[in-house]
């Protein structure tokens, strides 16, 4: 049976109101880059990332690494930063930071992932791949919710995480390293208007002590 995330962890991906959670440790396929999303190095960054995806899907559906095991690929992720301290209303896009990934499945290892590399090194000649590199992170407690709309826009969804975080005594920590917030790219913003864009917004937390 195909493993389809959005119903089999559609709690993790899915959030209709904000909501706690604890996330185990996953699998990651990740690259890291700086500046301005809507300019092409990001795009470049993302187009990085699928091939290697691909590959590994293709690979355990093919039975090439164990038993043969069919899913869905995962959405697109990023974890997100500034160099200057900018945020929300002020921020400074050229300013940004982010580490953007793909989710892998838990039967997979660093080792399958190298070998995927390698063969997609064969056939692309993007200059990114190099820099594609393999995670395993777990983030523990989370707050998130979903955001619908335009990226410019979601500093008024963060501000509802805020208060939530203030209502319940939590505050945010950094994620994979130093970065404020997770995004998970739940729609394409190449096919999708911006206005109708569906984004899960999540920062990494834990419980204030008095």
């Amino acid at each position: 049976m195909k493993h389809e995330w959005r119903k089999a962890e559609k709690a993790w991906y899915l959030p209709k109101e904000p909501q706690i959670l604890t996330l185990p440790k996953l699998n990651f396929i990740t690259i890291t880059g700086t500046g301005d999303p809507n300019q092409p190095a990001f795009g470049e960054h993302v187009a990085a990332l699928y091939p290697v995806a691909y590959d590994l899907r293709m690979a355990l559906k093919r039975g090439e690494l164990g038993e043969p095991y069919e899913y869905t690929v995962y959405p697109l992720e990023g974890v997100w930063s500034t160099s200057d301290g900018s945020r929300g209303t002020t921020l400074n896009k050229a300013a940004l930071m982010y580490k953007i990934m793909l989710r892998q499945p838990d039967r997979l290892t660093a080792d399958d992932f190298a070998q995927a590399l390698a063969r997609v090194q064969q056939k692309k000649d993007n200059p990114w791949l190099s820099q594609v590199k393999w995670e395993t992170y777990a983030e523990g407690l989370v707050l998130q919710t979903i955001h619908h709309g335009a990226f410019d826009d979601e500093p008024a969804t963060f501000a509802k995480l805020q208060a939530v975080l203030k209502e319940r005594d939590y505050r945010v920590i950094p994620t994979m390293g130093d970065y404020w917030h997770r995004e998970i790219y739940l729609t394409d913003s190449r096919r999708t208007a911006p206005e109708k864009a569906k984004t899960v917004l999540r920062y990494r937390i834990e419980q204030v002590t008095k």
